[in-house]
């Protein structure tokens, strides 16, 4: 980091430098003037280190000190010198030195911040990211930084090392249905026809393999126009790789390696591989979520057998309308869940469709529940037994569809660790989760669509039903999740002709309409495509794991607002009328 300007980082600095003469630059983060003596605490991305301007030792230094206000550049020659032991300060990890400047030059002044620069500043999200180049001065963002870079380079390192070659794709290509909205560029050569930019490199990375290339990957860029949450963002980034000449079996080994070695570098833990692997039932069943946190118990208990010829209708009717009755025992919540709290989580189970929550409170062996006079001896007995109830538990009941059950419930056992502040820090529980449904009926289109995307192969045994019982057709498809978390995803390719026309018809396309919209891979497909496969992880997602943050646009460099916006930029912005003639365009008035 040796320049015209320093020879050293503030950060960097501890006793070893101790006699030396150094040069710094950096930012102004405080100054306390005591009179002949002053103090400034000087700031780069490294960290921090204290300065002394003493009037005695330099009368210009100290003097041109005095103009330095907050934000203020500064470059700066001194002497590293040790603070005396009533002045170390075990909160800095420069506390122990200090230096003695010699000469001060104010690089460049600055205005009174409209944030403060530093990490525990209280402004609210849309004035920091008006600020954003003032809001990445602080540390925590600039960590973040550091360790997106960090991240990118790992993986970089291990796939080059596992014989992958990073090859960019286009930015501008074809808009395709399925899957989120395209964002479309307008085309100034070609009026009246746009370019979608890509919602993932898919199709380029496919015939990637078709040409040769065997492994493929890149930290790829993607957009996707789509109403956002707070883990969404319209354009986002991903590790995206492909592979030829491979099996579900050999592509998840090294994935499981190479997230492994980010964690153990990043930070110093080491994870447990090879990584459970669970099928989308068994996540559905046992957790009600196909991305399901393991990390604690509460799982989903099915009682349809129990509650089959019940008296009460509730529960006796769900069954026989071919849905289900499952249960989850919130154990020693007793006590802990208010009636309010528990009226809250009636409405929350409503938010997933659930026309209703039962519950049991199990008390010295006994149940209290206003369901219970409509539920038999025998019919509580059995519940009780199989839901391993004990006193201090509470039982949450829901029956409806299996979809609406397994998801309100799946959903309401991640409500209750909040309620009941499960400790979950700390824990990195890793998993596979497989054999999802290729397939997914849109009641609202009157069709199937793909569970993942069109292009993802069935499983071999289930093939011969792709034309005949396409529900039951199951994807040779892999998430890895985490603690929740989808971190990444991944399937088998289809890499034969016939049965991706399959999975066409299956999908409702006619072949005209295939071969519009994905000729070039159709085509692609006639001259030899070996088998192959793939995944991408979610770059932004896997940092807020690393990170223990919760919000995606806090490991964003500059990131998007919920209505698409860059607050700093002022984007998306109107065009001027010139241009919108050269692209052949006309916008009606807004109203």
């Amino acid at each position: 980091m040796k320049t015209t300007y320093r020879n050293a980082l503030c950060g960097e600095l501890n006793t070893e430098f101790v006699g030396q003469t150094v040069k710094l630059c950096g930012w102004t983060d405080t100054r306390r003037n005591l009179g002949g003596v002053l103090f400034i605490d000087l700031r780069d991305r490294s960290g921090k280190v204290q300065l002394v301007v003493n009037e005695e030792v330099s009368a210009n230094a100290f003097a041109e000190a005095e103009k330095v206000r907050n934000e203020y550049v500064l470059c700066i020659e001194g002497e590293v010198v040790n603070r005396d032991a009533e002045n170390v300060n075990p909160k800095m990890a420069t506390g122990e030195i200090e230096v003695m400047v010699k000469s001060l030059t104010i690089l460049d002044t600055a205005d009174t911040p409209p944030i403060y620069v530093e990490d525990d500043d209280k402004s609210n999200e849309a004035v920091r990211l008006k600020y954003r180049y003032l809001d990445l001065r602080k540390p925590k963002n600039q960590k973040m930084l550091k360790t997106r870079a960090q991240v990118a380079s790992i993986a970089r390192n291990f796939l080059n090392d596992e014989g992958f070659l990073e090859i960019e794709t286009p930015i501008l290509g074809k808009p395709t249905p399925e899957g989120a909205r395209d964002f479309l560029v307008p085309s100034r050569v070609q009026k009246g026809k746009f370019f979608g930019l890509p919602q993932s490199p898919q199709l380029f990375k496919q015939i990637l393999m078709i040409s040769g290339v065997d492994r493929y990957y890149q930290v790829a860029k993607c957009f996707r126009d789509e109403d956002l949450r707070q883990d969404r963002q319209p354009e986002f980034t991903q590790i995206d790789m492909e592979m030829s000449f491979i099996t579900k079996d050999d592509i998840l080994p090294i994935m499981e390696n190479m997230i492994a070695k980010i964690f153990r570098e990043v930070r110093g833990i080491e994870l447990e591989t090879p990584f459970i692997r669970m099928t989308y039932q068994e996540a559905m069943d046992r957790f009600g979520s196909d991305k399901p946190d393991t990390r604690f118990g509460m799982e989903l208990t099915n009682i349809s057998d129990i509650v089959e010829n019940s008296e009460f209708k509730v529960f006796s009717g769900a069954v026989k309308k071919g849905g289900s009755v499952r249960a989850i025992n919130a154990k020693d919540a007793q006590g802990r869940l208010s009636k309010k709290t528990i009226k809250n989580l009636e409405k929350f189970a409503a938010i997933y469709k659930a026309k209703g929550l039962a519950w049991i409170d199990v008390s010295d062996g006994e149940m209290k529940s206003p369901i219970l006079k409509f539920i038999s001896e025998e019919e509580k007995n059995a519940i009780f037994e199989r839901m391993d109830a004990e006193p201090g538990d509470m039982i949450f009941i829901v029956a409806d569809t299996d979809e609406i059950v397994c998801t309100a419930l799946g959903q309401l056992r991640l409500e209750l660790a909040k309620k009941l502040e499960f400790d979950l820090s700390g824990k990195f529980n890793f998993l596979w989760v497989i054999d999802f449904p290729l397939l997914e009926y849109d009641a609202e289109a009157g069709r199937y669509v793909a569970k993942h995307h069109p292009f993802t192969a069935p499983l071999d045994k289930d093939l011969p039903l792709l034309e005949t019982d396409p529900s039951q057709v199951h994807a040779d498809a892999y998430d890895m999740v985490v603690n929740g978390v989808e971190l990444g995803g991944g399937s088998i390719r289809i890499h034969n002709q016939d049965v991706q026309e399959k999975m066409f018809k299956a999908l409702g396309f006619t072949m005209e309409d295939a071969w519009k919209q994905f000729g070039f891979l159709l085509e692609a497909l006639k001259y030899g495509t070996p088998p192959h496969g793939g995944l991408a992880f979610g770059l932004d997602r896997l940092i807020m794991m690393l990170m223990d943050i919760d919000n995606i646009r806090d490991v964003i460099a500059f990131p998007k607002t919920q209505n698409h916006s860059c607050l700093m930029t002022d984007a998306p912005a109107e065009a001027q009328l010139d241009q919108l003639i050269d692209l052949g365009i006309s916008i009606d008035e807004i109203l």
